[in-house]
């Protein structure tokens, strides 16, 4: 990892990034958005959400979101739905293959195949920060997480959410997974 994406990463979420792993995505301000965090911390602890959404704008439009209802109007048509379901089981099984994935790159275990994904996966609407994430990290694959990145306003309009020790060391902005 760079050290100005960890130090971008530090400053967005007021701590130290645990368990990191590379940026999954970049906001188009350049700074990280999205980081691939490894299955279990460096304390062993299961640490199931492989992509972890940083960036304080977004996670405050998202919020929002979640505040107006969406995700119960996603829950109903998940329901009601069988070709929606089974994207989203499709996705779930996404996030569990990389994150098993990630498990064998750092020499661990996997997490139990029963673990929920993240976000409610594969059953419920739960989280749009973690269903945003992954659609930032793996476009195309995740149907809530693209309908909630789509309903988002453009978050870094404004500018970057935070200011990086040297701006001369932040990374251009990119709208490519960096994970591969």
């Amino acid at each position: 990892m760079d050290p100005a994406d960890l130090a971008a990463a530090r400053a967005q979420l007021g701590r130290q990034p645990r368990g990191v792993r590379a940026v999954a995505h970049r906001c188009p301000c350049g700074l990280p958005d999205v980081l691939e965090t490894a299955p279990r911390l460096p304390d062993g602890a299961p640490f199931p959400t492989l992509f972890y959404l940083t960036c304080p704008k977004a996670a405050s439009a998202i919020g929002t979101l979640e505040s107006s209802g969406l995700m119960k109007s996603m829950q109903a048509r998940l329901a009601e739905d069988p070709e929606l379901a089974e994207a989203y089981r499709a996705a779930h099984e996404d996030y569990v293959a990389r994150r098993d994935q990630a498990a064998k790159e750092e020499g661990l275990e996997p997490l139990p195949r029963d673990m929920q994904s993240a976000g409610g996966m594969p059953g419920r609407v739960k989280c749009l920060h973690a269903l945003v994430a992954h659609e930032l990290a793996a476009p195309g694959v995740n149907p809530f997480g693209r309908e909630a990145l789509d309903a988002l306003p453009d978050w870094w309009a404004g500018g970057p959410c935070v200011v990086v020790e040297s701006p001369a060391e932040r990374p251009q902005a990119t709208r490519s997974t960096e994970t591969d």
